[in-house]
């Protein structure tokens, strides 16, 4: 089979979730074999058991969705709540990674890419408990990214925000014009970003093509973390 990811090996988490059933159609249109797993990641033994069943992973996309929890002072918000974004987003990715990590170092070959938010660069009021686990998950693949690399092990996270999504941007906003105003207004690009160049990039990075990334957050945004 011909494609990017000829031959790859991928595990794909929360796979009908957030960007996963895209990321699923467009890996394996690029040759990738793709472990759509879908289980619950908060369980006790849940990572650790999606990646013995994988087997060989060529490539561990974390994709961990999490509610928002917008429009919550942080005065107002509750630990439920905080503890709620950090065991949907931050614990798995240790986990999957801490399991997944030893046979790629063994083989000196293989990725981990994070489907994360452009929130952990730059600060959104009432966003506080989402900003901080998504900066946890930042903090992580800098510091394990760079502690791998050595071992041609690439480990980076897509910084994303304004992507298309059924949750975060419903049709019914979509067609409001105070929202297209707004999103002219907040994104330099002038527009949301599609699916499928979100998906896109992931290729690049779980590809041969970006053995030379290593620990970074980079921005998928239309440039609205510059501005």
């Amino acid at each position: 089979m011909s494609g990017r990811l000829a031959g790859k090996r991928v595990l794909l988490t929360q796979a009908d979730d957030y960007m996963g059933p895209v990321t699923v159609e467009v890996f394996e249109r690029e040759g990738a074999t793709v472990i759509a797993d879908t289980r619950d990641l908060t369980e006790a033994g849940a990572c650790e058991a999606a990646v013995a069943e994988a087997g060989h992973i060529d490539v561990l996309m974390a994709n961990l969705a999490s509610p928002t929890f917008t429009g919550i002072a942080a005065t107002e918000l509750g630990d439920d709540e905080w503890r709620t974004a950090f065991a949907i987003m931050v614990d798995p990715l240790h986990r999957l990674s801490r399991a997944a990590l030893p046979q790629m170092l063994e083989r000196k070959a293989g990725k981990i890419v994070v489907y994360g938010s452009a929130s952990a660069l730059r600060g959104m009021k009432t966003l506080a408990a989402y900003s901080a686990a998504r900066g946890a998950q930042l903090g992580y693949v800098q510091s394990v990214g760079v502690e791998v690399a050595p071992a041609n092990v690439q480990i980076n996270l897509i910084a994303q925000n304004y992507v298309e999504s059924e949750d975060y941007y419903p049709a019914s906003l979509l067609a409001k014009e105070s929202f297209v105003k707004s999103l002219r207004r907040q994104v330099p690009a002038g527009r949301l970003g599609t699916k499928e160049e979100d998906a896109m990039f992931a290729v690049f990075l779980a590809s041969d093509e970006s053995g030379f990334f290593a620990g970074q957050g980079i921005p998928l945004a239309g440039g609205w973390v510059q501005r």
